[in-house]
């Protein structure tokens, strides 16, 4: 009989800290991974999930983690994305937003499809293949747990609830390895470069050793971040009463983008030297440093918190099916999904964000995006379109989806 060793919320956060470093050390000293824009997070996370499962096959012990902090960086990572957010850019992304919304809902349908054909090879009910479908893949954890109990009370396949999970964790560190790839090899297929003179949505370049931060800029960014914050558990809470329940991370998306729209907005118009206009300029840097702190540190905590033990039972299928849905993924952003968003560095970077929103979440879409433009340069147009496609349009079309192949 084996035992569980709980790791309180502090001593995680902690040891998170200490596996970006462990991450950023593999990257910096292998160059196949920096050739292949594999983040940071991604190394150090997979790297302590891989070692916690080497414990428990070799000493039945249970290595269990709080991550309270977790989903508290990922309402701040999005809050900032939101705040970053001109409205002009947003209109100027109108065409693309659509064009990838429509692809990913029918992405979503090829993805069920293929799921329930191979739960019928292995002589399963054909909506278990749901699970191993966009109920994992494209909608996640969350989506999981909430679809979980539907399946095995309402439709009487027991292991629901376990061969989604064990799709999700096989999805999701294939999500952040898949996405830098792709662009590489569209960037170099296609002889398309970025601009390292643009300012980054997230983080810094790579070859950027120093970063200039004002220390009051610093506070305003985080004064705004709590803003929005607050202002998004507002907006969810009206968006649950009118019968809408979505992931709360969007509508701290949502807060961010009024947030700057008007009040951001009225700053940034002001004459150069004025207090209102040296506020929200003296912020950005700050924001820039928080969101890929909070981004880096939530997908290192997403990563190591997985239990590779839940596969025991249904491994041989969900890796079946799970190869077959990453390739599926792949031959879709690159023959699809890159072709009909421009052809272009933007749309290199959108096909990186797209392993993340088939595979993985939207936090690994964005952590994708942010490993490929750190080295290559910012892709503006796509933090607007991937973040607002997948974090919010994508969910209501899987919702659909799902309810029509499940009945």
């Amino acid at each position: 009989m084996g035992w569980t060793l709980s790791v309180p919320a502090l001593q995680s956060f902690t040891l998170a800290i200490v596996l970006f470093f462990i991450g950023r050390h593999m990257a910096q000293h292998f160059a196949v991974l920096r050739r292949y824009s594999i983040p940071e997070p991604v190394l150090g996370g997979v790297f302590c999930a891989g070692l916690v499962g080497l414990i428990y096959g070799l000493a039945d012990v249970r290595i269990e983690f709080d991550l309270e902090m977790r989903n508290v960086l990922l309402l701040y990572f999005f809050s900032a994305i939101g705040l970053n957010s001109d409205i002009r850019s947003l209109r100027a992304g109108g065409k693309p937003l659509l064009v990838l919304l429509v692809l990913a809902a029918l992405f979503i349908v090829l993805q069920n499809l293929l799921g329930m054909s191979v739960a019928r090879l292995f002589g399963l009910d054909a909506r278990a293949g749901l699970m191993t479908g966009s109920i994992s893949l494209t909608g996640g954890v969350g989506t999981t747990l909430a679809w979980g109990p539907h399946f095995v009370n309402k439709l009487g396949i027991a292991q629901a609830v376990e061969l989604g999970m064990a799709s999700n964790m096989v999805g999701l560190v294939a999500a952040c390895v898949i996405g830098g790839p792709m662009a590489s090899f569209l960037m170099r297929r296609h002889d398309v470069r970025g601009s390292a003179a643009l300012p980054l949505d997230v983080g810094v370049a790579a070859v950027q050793t120093t970063v200039s931060l004002d220390y009051f800029g610093v506070l305003r960014a985080w004064l705004w971040l709590n803003l929005a914050l607050m202002l998004g558990s507002g907006l969810n809470s009206w968006l649950l009463g009118t019968g809408l329940q979505l992931p709360e991370f969007v509508g701290c998306l949502l807060a961010g983008i009024v947030l700057r729209n008007t009040v951001g907005q009225w700053m940034v118009s002001r004459k150069e030297g004025s207090l209102a206009g040296e506020h929200w300029s003296s912020m950005r840097g700050g924001l820039a440093l928080i969101s890929d702190l909070c981004l880096s540190m939530f997908l290192t905590m997403a990563l190591m918190g997985l239990q590779l033990w839940v596969l025991q039972g249904v491994m041989g299928f969900v890796l079946a099916v799970l190869a077959l849905q990453i390739l599926l993924a792949a031959g879709y952003t690159l023959f699809v999904v890159f072709p009909l968003t421009g052809r272009d560095y933007e749309a290199a970077v959108i096909s990186a964000g797209f392993g993340g929103i088939a595979l993985g979440s939207t936090a690994t879409a964005v952590a994708n995006m942010t490993a490929v433009t750190r080295q290559h340069g910012a892709a503006h147009k796509a933090f607007i379109v991937v973040p607002l496609v997948c974090g919010f349009f994508v969910d209501l079309a899987n919702a659909v989806v799902i309810q029509f192949f499940a009945s």
